[in-house]
């Protein structure tokens, strides 16, 4: 078994206001979420839970964390090959169902990235090669292995540079 990593978060309720929760609708849904050395994270519930629309919220957050993992094993895989990626940017998308109880989960995240690589004569790239890349990084993404509903990759044709 390989080394354990401890991630540690502190989560403080900044919406109490003067009634705290006495009723449902009489409380703030916002947050910051803090780690050491970092700046403070605003949160929030999502509007549709009478949340901050200004803050993030889990589901968000959740979206961004499957995005930026994919977007990281990606570049070090494309490093790993001599691929030179210039600029990555995703449009991801999360679909999360609510029962009629109120409890609900995601459905489906949808990762679109948008890839500029830098072309070498010598070392051509394309669509294909980067779909190579993006399903390895699919393999090793800690957050997507960690999730129990499917995550796709749908990216945009490459764009190249040359070099």
């Amino acid at each position: 078994m390989g080394p354990l990593h401890t991630y540690n978060i502190a989560v403080t309720w900044t919406g109490a206001g003067k009634t705290g929760t006495s009723s449902y609708t009489a409380y703030s849904r916002d947050n910051e979420i803090t780690a050491e050395g970092k700046p403070p994270l605003p949160g929030s519930a999502d509007v549709a839970f009478r949340g901050d629309p200004t803050r993030y919220n889990p589901e968000e957050l959740l979206v961004a964390a499957l995005s930026q993992c994919h977007m990281l094993w990606f570049l070090h895989l494309a490093a790993q090959e001599g691929v030179t990626v210039t600029h990555y940017l995703d449009h991801a998308m999360g679909t999360m169902r609510v029962e009629a109880v109120g409890a609900g989960q995601f459905t489906h995240v949808v990762l679109r990235p948008q890839i500029t690589v830098r072309q070498a004569p010598d070392h051509p790239i394309d669509d294909q090669h980067l779909a190579v890349l993006h399903a390895r990084a699919g393999e090793h993404c800690f957050i997507k292995r960690s999730v129990n509903f499917p995550v796709r990759v749908d990216p945009a044709p490459l764009t190249a540079e040359i070099a």
